[in-house]
């Protein structure tokens, strides 16, 4: 590939949007962005994005007054504008970079120690009152709601259709709540069926 020497003629052109230089400008230095972009880069969307970000900014620089003073320096500007765009898309992509499944889940920033806390107090307190139910109502609470196990297989292991699934659920969860109740006033209550 023949070197091109830059002027300040060839400058001016590109500021007045001649589209002859226009043309050869970017037909110029693509050949010369791809063979760099293609050795660091395996997508060729990202060396496409790269290359058209590195021509909008070169160009915006050229329109504006007094950002090149020195024409026949031109090759190393593109070249510099060019890098700038390529470090930015490292940095992006590695603020981006999809986790690997087996990984482990981030920690949650908007979790804080207190929620935990709560959240802990709270699963203990269900617990509880989870043991002072009638068998019947802690196993349907359980299976429902603590190993989300799907209605049709509680209603096989229960022996009732979805109907009276429903009515059984009812049941149970009033008495939970009559206990949560007492449990929140300090008093423990144990029901019989």
């Amino acid at each position: 590939m023949e070197l091109f020497s830059f002027d300040e003629s060839y400058l001016q052109r590109l500021r007045d949007r001649d589209q002859v230089t226009e043309r050869h400008f970017i037909a110029y230095f693509t050949k010369l962005l791809l063979i760099k972009l293609r050795s660091r880069l395996r997508s060729s969307q990202a060396v496409e994005d790269i290359r058209q970000e590195t021509f909008v900014r070169v160009f915006k620089a050229v329109r504006s007054e007094g950002s090149i003073r020195q024409p026949e320096r031109l090759g190393a500007f593109v070249n510099s504008i060019c890098n700038n765009v390529l470090q930015e898309h490292f940095r992006s992509s590695t603020r981006m970079a999809p986790l690997d499944e087996d990984s482990p889940d981030p920690p949650d920033p908007a979790l804080d120690m207190d929620e935990m806390l709560v959240s802990r107090q709270t699963n203990e307190q269900v617990r509880r009152i989870l043991a002072q139910l009638p068998e019947k109502d802690r196993q349907l609470l359980r299976a429902l709601f603590m190993e989300e196990q799907d209605k049709d297989d509680v209603c096989r292991q229960f022996g009732v259709n979805r109907t009276y699934l429903r009515v059984l659920l009812h049941r149970a969860k009033q008495t939970f709540r009559v206990f949560y109740a007492k449990s929140e006033t300090g008093g423990q209550w144990h029901l019989e069926h």
